[in-house]
């Protein structure tokens, strides 16, 4: 069997609009060159994953069917533009259940490789939070830090503090992708 390349995406604040909790589908905006990059990273052959703690069914905020809502949604309006993400694994946990599955912790990638046949030495963790960095170390593949959503914040004012960094800082998910294209031979700079 053959193990393909994957690449975790974050979900708010990488591929949608940070809103806090996103309570709404009215809500849910897609960032710019986001269909475009996940075209590019399937047309390259990786498998693209969203794994995304969402707590908010958990508070009372919302209901789960909203979340599963949102995916489908998310998933429709990349379709349109020729992308399309291969799975949602997603942790609905409260902060205090102290789950395996709510990043930084592994579960959610340990699942994606349960079910795919995923090359991890050849794989990315791409997200807007540290905690999303702190997952990529933990899996132990590279880590790239967007600066959308909260990423421009955790890079000036957490980051200093931290012991370690991302693989890679990235603008958007654009960026990163292009970065990653690079960095893994398929396309020259």
């Amino acid at each position: 069997m053959s193990l393909f390349p994957a690449v975790f995406l974050d979900r708010d604040g990488t591929i949608n609009e940070e809103v806090g909790y996103l309570n709404h589908i009215s809500r849910l905006k897609i960032l710019p060159g986001v269909p475009q990059a996940i075209k590019k990273l399937k047309e390259a052959g990786f498998k693209v994953f969203i794994v995304t703690n969402q707590s908010g069914p958990a508070r009372g905020y919302f209901p789960e069917s909203l979340v599963e809502e949102i995916h489908r949604e998310i998933q429709r309006r990349l379709q349109r533009e020729g992308a399309q993400i291969d799975d949602f694994f997603v942790c609905l946990h409260h902060p205090n259940e102290n789950c395996a599955c709510r990043k930084p912790k592994t579960g959610l990638v340990e699942k994606a490789l349960s079910q795919y046949p995923i090359d991890l030495q050849k794989s990315y963790v791409i997200g807007d939070r540290l905690l999303d960095i702190e997952l990529a170390l933990n899996v132990g593949i590279k880590g790239i830090l967007v600066l959308t959503g909260y990423g421009m914040g955790e890079a000036q004012y957490l980051l200093p503090q931290k012991a370690y960094k991302p693989y890679y800082i990235a603008k958007d998910l654009l960026s990163a992708v292009d970065f990653i294209l690079r960095d893994s031979g398929i396309k020259k700079p």
